[in-house]
């Protein structure tokens, strides 16, 4: 079964982070919140308050088979100032394991220059930071190990697209039903 780290910042959107975690643990996957600062909990950028399974600094992320990042500000600008998981983003993508951003965090995968000539989504308005990618406003984009989404009313067919990818189409069907959403 699949293991997934999600990069949780002080300001992420919090519908973006928690609706990929509750989506992908009700397909039996696992997938760990990792705070990219030592800290028990982060902030959202609502002010809501969120427990974290760990610390990305404790865990060994070659044991995880996909990343995530959920967007929301400031929490895109500290995912993108993190030198651990731009690199974490770089080792993923070139060792053909999922990478995947929502809302403003696709930005991140510009900077680490993963997008050239891939084809990408984001949040209106921060399409100039997907360097080098073929832009689409679909809701959400797969192109290879590569999943980007729009923004917070795209958190549910982000999960289900991960869900997809990671398990099947037909997991990710029944999870649609089983949760009302389609």
């Amino acid at each position: 079964m699949a293991k997934i780290a999600i990069m949780m910042a002080d300001g992420c959107e919090e519908i973006e982070a928690l609706t990929v975690v509750d989506l992908l643990r009700r397909a039996g996957l696992t997938i760990d919140m990792l705070a990219i600062e030592q800290q028990p909990m982060i902030t959202g950028s609502h002010g809501i308050v969120i427990g974290v399974d760990a610390y990305l600094g404790d865990v060994n992320l070659e044991s995880y088979d996909g990343i995530v990042l959920p967007g929301g500000m400031p929490g895109t600008t500290h995912l993108k100032e993190s030198a651990a998981v731009c690199d974490a983003v770089k080792a993923f993508f070139a060792a053909g394991k999922l990478v995947a951003a929502i809302c403003a965090a696709p930005t991140v995968l510009g900077f680490c220059g993963i997008l050239e000539g891939k084809h990408a989504t984001c949040y209106p308005g921060c399409e100039d930071d997907l360097t080098g990618a073929l832009l689409s406003e679909d809701t959400v984009v797969c192109d290879g190990n590569i999943i980007t989404s729009r923004g917070m009313g795209t958190a549910i067919p982000f999960g289900l697209e991960l869900i997809s990818y990671l398990l099947n189409a037909d997991v990710a069907d029944q999870l649609s039903r089983g949760i009302v959403f389609k």
